[in-house]
C-alpha cells in the first residue's frame, strides 16, 4: 500500500515533532515534509508534492487559513486538514471557506487524528462536531471585509493617524469603521472589539 503522504505546518517546533512521530507510527502515513510558517508551508508543498496537509491557523509569515487558500488555487488535489489548539467557530468557517476538508483540535487523540487524515484523503469532510454547532449557533462575521481589515490594523495600538496612513484611508473613514466595528460586536472600546473578534475567530 502506498503511504498517505503528509505535510505539517505549525510555528512551534515541539508540535511539529510530536505530531510527525505520532503520525509516522501510522503504517500507512509518512510525514513528508515540514513547515514553520504560512509562506514556508507553501513552498514545502511544492517540494513534496504531498496528498495531506495538517495546518494550523496561528502563524507568522501568514496564517493557516490563507495559506489553505493559496494551496487549494496552486495544488487543488491537495487536501488541507486545520489542527489548532483555538476552537474558535468563526476560524471554522473561514478555514471551510478557504478550501478546507477538516478541522479538528490539537487535544483530538491520536488514533482520531491519523483517522481523520485518511477520511479527508478519502475526499470526505470531518469537522470536530462541538465546533460544527457552536458556528451554526454564532452565524458568520458581522464585519465588512474593510471593517474586519481596520480592526486586524487597530490590533498593533496604532493612533486613528497611523491606521489611515496605512490602510491608505481618511482619518474620519477609520474612525467611521472602527465605531461600526464596537457597534456589532457591541463592545467597550476598539480594545475590546478586538478582543471580541479574536474570541470569535473573525479575525
Amino acid at each position: 500500500m502506498t503511504p498517505i503522504r503528509v505535510v505539517l505546518a505549525d510555528d512551534q517546533a515541539l508540535v511539529r515533532g510530536a505530531l510527525a512521530a505520532l503520525l509516522d507510527l501510522e503504517p500507512d502515513l509518512e510525514v513528508v515534509g515540514q513547515a514553520e510558517d504560512g509562506e514556508h508551508v507553501v513552498r514545502v508543498v511544492a517540494e513534496t508534492a504531498p496528498d495531506v496537509v495538517l495546518m494550523d491557523v496561528e502563524m507568522p509569515g501568514g496564517d493557516g487559513i490563507d495559506a489553505t487558500a493559496l494551496l487549494r488555487e496552486r495544488h487543488p488535489d491537495v487536501r488541507v486538514l486545520v489542527v489548532t489548539t483555538f476552537g474558535r467557530p468563526g476560524y471554522l468557517r473561514r478555514a471551510m471557506q478557504a478550501g478546507a476538508s477538516g478541522f479538528v483540535v490539537k487535544d483530538t487523540p491520536a488514533h482520531a487524528l491519523a483517522d481523520a487524515v485518511r477520511r479527508v484523503h478519502a475526499g470526505l469532510r470531518v469537522v470536530d462536531p462541538a465546533l460544527a454547532a457552536d458556528s451554526l449557533a454564532l452565524g458568520d462575521s458581522p464585519l465588512t471585509p474593510r471593517e474586519t481589515e481596520v480592526l486586524r490594523a487597530a490590533e498593533s495600538g496604532a493612533t486613528i493617524a497611523q491606521l489611515a496612513r496605512t490602510l491608505h484611508l481618511s482619518e474620519g473613514t477609520v474612525r467611521n469603521h472602527l465605531s461600526s466595528v464596537i457597534g456589532k460586536t457591541t463592545a467597550r472600546n476598539r480594545a475590546d472589539a478586538v478582543r471580541v473578534a479574536r474570541e470569535a475567530g473573525w479575525l
